[in-house]
């Protein structure tokens, strides 16, 4: 019988456990991956009990909280704390999600928090986001027109035309959905994944975008577009609401129509 097992440096050991919760009742204990790649040491999961009646409701206030008040070493991603600009984007109690917005009592056990899963970490709970940014970037997420802008004005768009980018442009490019892909974890060097082909269909809807047939161009091929699966692991984890998955099929009926 075959036996497969992980490389000694990736295994994941047992760190410390530090409890601060003495003498309450409203107590949480939250499991934590911490990598230091300077150390030279695997990686490990410390174990932090709290006192929630001394940080706010939500998993990035205890996070906060631990790094200001039992260690400062701890790593990660945060900035607006409202869900608007991605960057606390973490795997919590098994789900990629916003640190800001989950709440620590929709957890009843023990919390986990990991990095977004199946990237290149750079320290605890920071992901690797270059390739994901490079790939965005290739999409060229901009208004792309062949016809002179109007002086003085704006470019014009009917209350439907304007319609069909509700539930496009809000993704805020915080990877979870991306990183809850299957095909975007074996072939993230091909395949663009959910959050950049949302943001590619973005513009292909746009009336005002002229850059249509470039922009499928440029999707064609065996991976770009196509090595998704329909599996809806990007739309189920999405903490924006929004819809990866049918902004895919979209595009791929949009390949069908032209090529008829």
């Amino acid at each position: 019988m075959a036996k497969f097992r992980l490389p000694k440096n990736s295994k994941i050991a047992k760190g410390k456990t530090i409890d601060v919760s003495a003498g309450t009742k409203n107590a949480k204990t939250f499991k934590v991956y911490r990598w230091d790649p300077d150390s030279g040491e695997n990686p490990r999961t410390d174990l932090y009990t709290i006192d929630l009646d001394k940080c706010g409701p939500m998993v990035l206030d205890a996070i906060i909280y631990i790094k200001n008040e039992i260690d400062p070493s701890l790593t990660f991603r945060r900035s607006c704390r409202e869900g608007i600009c991605g960057s606390c984007a973490m795997n919590i109690d098994g789900t990629n999600t916003l640190a800001c917005t989950k709440s620590i009592k929709s957890v009843k056990k023990e919390i986990s928090i990991y990095p977004l899963p199946h990237m290149q970490v750079r320290k605890d709970l920071v992901p690797d986001l270059n390739n994901f940014y490079k790939q965005y970037a290739s999409v060229k997420p901009w208004l792309q027109s062949k016809t002179k802008a109007p002086a003085k004005k704006e470019r014009l768009q009917s209350k439907q035309e304007r319609a069909k980018v509700d539930g496009l442009y809000e993704c805020i490019l915080c990877a979870c959905c991306s990183t809850s892909c299957p095909s975007y974890w074996w072939n993230s060097d091909k395949y663009l994944g959910p959050a950049t082909l949302l943001q590619s269909y973005r513009w292909l809807v746009d009336s005002r975008d002229d850059a249509t047939d470039e922009r499928l161009d440029e999707l064609e091929g065996p991976f770009k577009l196509f090595r998704c699966h329909t599996i809806m692991n990007c739309t189920n984890s999405c903490p924006k609401g929004l819809n990866p998955a049918k902004a895919i099929s979209e595009i791929k009926k949009m390949m069908v129509a032209r090529g008829n």
